[in-house]
């Protein structure tokens, strides 16, 4: 899976996106089908999505497994495509049957264009139980009430901590609250002799690695949205108390110390990652870098746990941030039905979910394979299965603007822990102006 936090997108650049797909919407878009499934599949369908090299080929070897068991159907795989590409595709009528994304945030304009069919209708004639889904991965592959993606795996975030490093200053146990991850964070830091940072308990800077507003949204049960879809981040005290931990924390080290260390420390996806090589204690990520440890760094002692929450509710502790991977059937599909089979078998056929779980290692989206015996399950990992069934686990909601409004917040973020603000409620006001006037830009007043 692609693992990114808040996409670098501008507003207005989503909202533009938003207003071309709504204007190429297609009169083919309609949902009308035959009443009955067909008793055989036959055909070829044409199946784009954005893995590449190894993770490709897990994607390949389910699909060879549909193939087999659908022995007169042909899959055309179109690997490497990632969001923009299939926007594209899809807007300029391409062959493409069924396209899978890594971003949750495309389907408030998928749904609301009509660029992913309403799967309302398949999802009824084959009584599909949606009921297998927890409401969080129900909550982002749906806008306004039309379904019109499934998911496929899903990203699980919570914290892993260096378990040599946590012994060494006496800590046995990972912090619950965020007041104890700051104080075991501070702890656990220690400086060159010219005063610079050696090695760092946690990285508060927002934007460092998977350090994003989206990430951090459940461990405050922080609300996005209103229930008319603008913007409730400024009348939100959850936010407040997260950001001001934040900033405080960043504050207690130094902001100019903090980006110094940051600049030096490697790439998130390779083997320099900064948990990885022991410069950074605890760190915040999803589920899948228990892969590239085992790959990259097989010796690394470590653990995994939810990430700690802010004080004020200490019962939100276990859950965590949970996005994924959808995918939907074009407007322009040639073969819906044989694009339909595919999708279902993708994310409702047990074997084909733990089979793409075993090899991408990310998490599963159904009961049945969530408690599957074929899941390969080490203890770290295990932790984010927890976390994914867990009533207090969050996602952002999906928006016509895409993740604009989750981009604004996040640019005024980075001004704010930067001492660039004066006035946070101002600040946030406004923020909330910026989010609700692209709204209005993409849907109207």
């Amino acid at each position: 899976m692609k693992h990114h936090s808040t996409p670098r997108h501008l507003v207005a650049a989503i909202a533009a996106s938003a207003l071309l797909l709504t204007g190429c919407a297609a009169s083919d878009a309609g949902t009308t089908i035959d009443p009955t499934a067909p008793s055989e599949l036959e055909g070829t369908v044409s199946f784009w999505h954005f893995f590449s090299d190894r993770e490709a080929d897990v994607i390949q070897s389910v699909v060879d497994d549909f193939e087999a068991a659908n022995p007169k159907v042909t899959v055309e795989v179109h690997s490497g495509q990632d969001d923009e590409k299939l926007r594209k595709a899809i807007a300029a009528g391409s062959d493409v049957d069924l396209g899978l994304s890594y971003s949750t945030d495309i389907v408030g304009n998928f749904c609301d264009s009509g660029a992913f069919r309403d799967l309302g209708p398949y999802i009824d004639r084959d009584k599909v139980d949606l009921g297998q889904f927890s409401d969080t991965v129900r909550s982002y592959t749906e806008f306004n009430g039309v379904r019109c993606s499934m998911p496929v795996l899903a990203d699980v975030y919570g914290l892993y901590y260096n378990t040599d490093l946590l012994a060494s200053a006496g800590y046995t146990e990972p912090p619950k609250t965020l007041t104890e991850l700051e104080e075991m964070a501070l702890a656990l830091t220690t400086y060159n002799a010219d005063g610079s940072i050696k090695t760092l308990g946690f990285n508060p800077l927002m934007g460092f690695y998977e350090n994003a507003a989206s990430h951090y949204g459940p461990l405050a049960a922080a609300s996005w949205l209103t229930a008319d879809g603008t913007s409730a981040i400024g009348g939100d005290p959850a936010w407040v108390e997260l950001m001001q931990w934040q900033k405080g924390f960043v504050d207690e080290i130094g902001y100019d110390k903090l980006n110094t260390f940051t600049a030096g420390l490697g790439q998130e996806f390779s083997a320099d990652n900064a948990f990885q090589t022991g410069q950074v204690a605890m760190n915040l990520d999803g589920e899948y870098r228990t892969a590239f440890i085992d790959d990259q760094t097989p010796d690394l002692p470590y653990a995994t746990a939810p990430m700690p929450v802010v004080d004020s509710q200490p019962d939100l502790y276990g859950g965590g941030y949970i996005t994924g991977n959808i995918a939907g059937i074009s407007k322009g599909s040639k073969n819906p039905e044989l694009a339909w089979a595919l999708l279902k078998y993708l994310t409702t056929d047990t074997g084909a979910i733990v089979k793409l779980s075993n090899g991408l290692k990310n998490v599963p989206t159904t009961a049945d394979a969530l408690a599957s015996p074929d899941l390969e399950v080490t203890q770290q990992f295990a932790t984010f299965l927890s976390i994914a069934k867990d009533a207090h686990s969050g996602t952002t909601p999906p928006s016509p603007v895409g993740a604009g409004y989750q981009q604004s917040f996040e640019d005024f973020w980075h001004k704010y822990q930067s001492g660039q603000v004066a006035d946070l409620a101002a600040g946030l006001k406004q923020v909330d102006k910026e989010i609700n006037d692209a709204i209005e830009l993409t849907t109207g007043p």
